[in-house]
Parts: structure tokens; C-alpha cells; sequence
């Protein structure tokens, strides 16, 4: 197993990430700023884009995999290595999901947990509507796993 970090021809991986997010549009907007990175186990299996949304805050979007290699933990890995390299220089790693959808429970296996939900996000930025697993796609939930190390919290001893 190879991730590679993709820096040129990110387009030509279209056809994996409309997999996440159906509409182009909508991917043409965070693509060029993001950093992709591809996970290889012989061939494409699967892909993510990482973009900056703070001083320590980044997103996890569009990660996909092949149909055919859904469910033999591609994805898993390739998340877990994005938070172990992100893990220097990010406080927050989140992810946005359709709500109500069985993707939610993949994230929070990995230690994702809820952090708020955009109303209405996808009647709102899509053209159409879309749907996962047969349910109408409407509320974002966003997803957040603290990447930074915990600390110890400091002893107050006072009268």
C-alpha cells in the first residue's frame, strides 16, 4: 500500500471524486487549494482532498473509493493517515456528511464526533437532489476529531 500526495493533474481523478460529491461544481471549488492525496494498493483504490479552513482547522473532502473496493478498509486507512499527517499543524480535523446517513457512523467508528449541522446545505448548494442510500440528502452534519495531543490540565490549589 502507497498514499501519494497528488500535486498536478488533480482533474484527471474526476470521475473518483464525484463519487463523494456528484456535483463538479461544487468540487471545482475547494479542488485547486486543497492537497489530494491517493491511496494505491496495486492500483487506485482510493482519494481525499485536505483544505485549510483555519489557522489549525482543516476538512477532509470528497474521500472516495472504488465501488468495487468499498468495505476492505481503504478509506479507514487513508483517513487515519491524513489525521497522522496533519497532526504537526492541525488543532481540528472535520468532515461534512450528509446527516442521517450510514457515512456518519464510519467517521465517528474513527473517532470522529458531532460537531453542528448547516440546515439545509444541500437543497441550498446543489443543483439537484441527491440522495445516499435511498435518503434524501438535505442537512450537512460536520464531523470534528481533535488531532492535537491532550494535556494534562493544571491543578489549581486554592483556599
Amino acid at each position: 500500500m502507497e498514499i501519494k500526495k497528488i500535486t498536478d493533474g488533480k482533474k484527471r481523478f474526476m470521475d473518483l471524486l464525484l463519487l463523494a460529491d456528484e456535483q463538479e461544481s461544487m468540487i471545482h471549488k475547494y479542488l485547486e487549494r486543497g492537497e489530494m492525496f491517493a491511496l494505491y494498493d496495486g492500483d487506485l483504490k482510493s482519494i481525499c482532498v485536505v483544505t485549510q479552513e483555519g489557522e489549525d482547522v482543516f476538512e477532509l473532502k470528497s474521500l472516495a473509493t472504488y465501488e468495487k473496493y468499498q468495505g476492505q478498509g481503504h478509506g479507514s486507512r487513508l483517513v487515519k493517515f491524513i489525521c497522522q499527517h496533519y497532526k504537526d499543524r492541525c488543532r481540528t480535523m472535520l468532515v461534512g456528511t450528509g446527516a442521517g446517513t450510514p457515512v456518519v457512523g464510519f467517521y465517528e467508528h474513527l473517532g470522529f464526533t458531532v460537531s453542528h449541522i448547516v440546515k439545509n446545505f444541500f437543497l441550498d448548494h446543489y443543483d439537484h437532489r441527491m440522495y445516499e442510500n435511498g435518503i434524501q440528502l438535505v442537512d450537512m452534519v460536520y464531523l470534528k476529531k481533535d488531532l492535537e495531543p491532550k494535556r494534562d490540565r493544571p491543578v489549581f490549589w486554592g483556599i
